[in-house]
């Protein structure tokens, strides 16, 4: 397999995260001992002749992604979620929290989707780790870093490897999936709404209580409704992320099993993907929005009467599919697509970043950023074969 000695470098002039703290200390880690080489192209697998060593490395990183998104569902769908078989009638007289509630005026199965959602990613996490250990390679663990602590909101804090109360919400998906454009092309893209330093999750019971509002289907306080309309947005993120990622490492695979594989795992991430785009619309128009929250201060719009890019192309919120854009070349007709697809925009290296630069990882040490970007680097570095 031919090896590109300047992948790395390549995807370290576009990793703004690593100019500080502590994913500066893992990348110098991670740069001396890569010489102009990429590990996973130098490691001897002797027992998974059938694979090539980028085809692991793809698996690994998929891997680590998964395990990253089973720690953040959990954690929405401890305090979210509710039971699947069967589901439950929400009703505002049941014995469901705050959250909940808010959730489900986005969507009466929204509590229902975040369940479901996160049974899908813990499969995905073990059915990856479990196809490693069959062919004998090196599965992904992150459990030395389950250190930061969850919410308090229904009780004693569980530990976990991400961090759901600190996030900067990424809502550039929303207008790109809007948009004629394409970021593969040079296009790039307004926030649809500011989300920075917030929570997607109530952290502790004063954010579960409050005065009801009214305003809301299932009257709930405004500050719990924020949350839950900061989690719709996040969801958008994380699974349009997943999306791009398994597109876009399916183009480097070489084996037909673990294209299989790519194929059938980002089939689901588009699945979940769909369903959040309409959730996060639904927060952004009426009976919900307009509203603000008393205690934070966040506002949520109607984008129909108020878009807040000016035009209601970009954010018209019952437009639920990908509006065709442009793809290959801007000569060719637009088509509805899954974007973007390529290795800058959406590789491994670009989810890390995504997910570092999210704040999702806030309290984390060293050694787990090193890691991260070690899977990411040998994953990006992966070239098809025949």
């Amino acid at each position: 397999m031919k090896n590109e000695g300047n992948v790395f470098s390549r995807s370290a002039n576009r990793r703004s995260f690593l100019k500080g703290g502590t994913v500066a200390a893992g990348a110098a880690a991670l740069t001396a001992g890569l010489p102009g080489r990429v590990l996973a192209l130098d490691r001897g697998f002797d027992d998974t002749s059938q694979l090539t060593p980028g085809d692991i490395a793809i698996v690994r990183f998929l891997t680590a992604a998964e395990i990253i998104e089973s720690d953040l569902w959990t954690q929405y769908a401890q305090l979210g979620g509710i039971g699947n078989n069967p589901p439950i009638e929400l009703d505002p007289n049941e014995s469901l929290n705050n959250y909940q509630l808010a959730l489900s005026n986005l969507d009466s199965d929204g509590p229902q989707y975040v369940t479901s959602n996160t049974l899908d990613e813990v499969s995905h996490m073990t059915f990856l780790n479990a196809y490693l250990e069959s062919k004998g390679a090196e599965q992904v663990s992150f459990e030395e870093f389950r250190t930061l602590p969850g919410s308090t909101a229904l009780g004693p804090a569980s530990k976990f490897i991400t961090n759901l109360t600190n996030l900067n919400v990424d809502t550039s998906w929303y207008t790109r999936y809007h948009s004629n454009k394409n970021p593969d092309l040079g296009a790039t893209f307004q926030q649809a709404i500011t989300l920075n330093n917030v929570t997607a999750i109530p952290r502790n019971p004063a954010d579960l209580g409050g005065a009801p509002d009214s305003q809301f289907p299932n009257a709930v306080p405004d500050h719990i409704q924020a949350i839950a309309n900061v989690a719709a947005f996040h969801f958008g993120a994380i699974e349009q992320g997943g999306t791009s990622l398994y597109a876009t490492l399916s183009q480097k695979v070489t084996s037909a099993e673990v294209l299989k594989i790519t194929l059938s795992i980002g089939g689901d991430e588009i699945a979940h993907f769909l369903e959040w785009v309409d959730f996060a619309g639904n927060g952004v128009q009426g009976p919900i929005a307009p509203f603000k929250d008393s205690i934070s201060g966040l506002s949520f719009p109607n984008f129909f009467t108020n878009p807040p890019l000016g035009t209601l192309s970009q954010t018209q919120p019952s437009l639920i599919f990908p509006v065709p854009c442009q793809f290959l070349n801007k000569d060719l007709p637009d088509v509805a697509i899954i974007r973007p697809t390529s290795v800058q925009n959406s590789g491994a290296v670009a989810a890390a970043e995504g997910f570092i630069n999210s704040g999702l990882f806030i309290g984390q040490t060293p050694r787990f950023f090193q890691k991260l970007l070690q899977l990411a680097v040998e994953a990006d570095a992966a070239q098809r074969g025949f």
